[in-house]
């Protein structure tokens, strides 16, 4: 296994505007535009973490908890919170900005995985996470809950 890394090493803070080409016909950022910018910072996280290419395996949960509207801004952090011996869990948060009113909420989070690849374009292993503090430690043991549901559920 490679060396370990900390979390803070990997963390990612993306900046995005919501443009007209963004939005739906209620003037609201289409979900799928959404996924991908969440999809494109959490790989940006694992591959900072991995130092390797990345592919999504899967992005197990994402709950849209409010809209985004044309020209608003959206702020999305990524972390990893749980390595394995080839894969990595990235959390995403995204938060919009009112930039009228200085206004911001959360507006979407999202767990992903991916899996690092060598070369060859086979799964190789990524490094270990060193946790830092209580907040990585928790996100932690809550990745690796999911990790063991994921697993579960693709047995049955």
């Amino acid at each position: 296994m490679a060396d370990a890394k900390p979390v803070s090493s990997s963390r990612v803070v993306m900046t995005q505007l919501v443009l007209p080409s963004h939005t739906n016909s209620l003037g609201s950022v289409f979900g799928g535009t959404v996924m991908s910018w969440i999809d494109i910072a959490a790989a940006i996280a694992a591959q900072r973490h991995s130092n390797k290419e990345v592919v999504t395996a899967s992005i197990d949960r994402l709950d849209f908890v409010a809209p985004v509207f044309k020209g608003w801004v959206v702020n999305l952090r990524a972390s990893v919170n749980y390595t394995s011996r080839t894969s990595m869990e990235v959390g995403v948060r995204v938060d919009a900005e009112n930039p009228k009113t200085g206004e911001t909420f959360h507006t979407a989070s999202a767990y992903c995985t991916f899996v690092a690849l060598g070369s060859h374009g086979k799964p190789v292993a990524v490094p270990e996470l060193i946790l830092e503090n209580d907040e990585d430690r928790r996100r932690f043991e809550a990745a690796k809950m999911r990790r063991q549901r994921r697993l579960e559920a693709k047995t049955k």
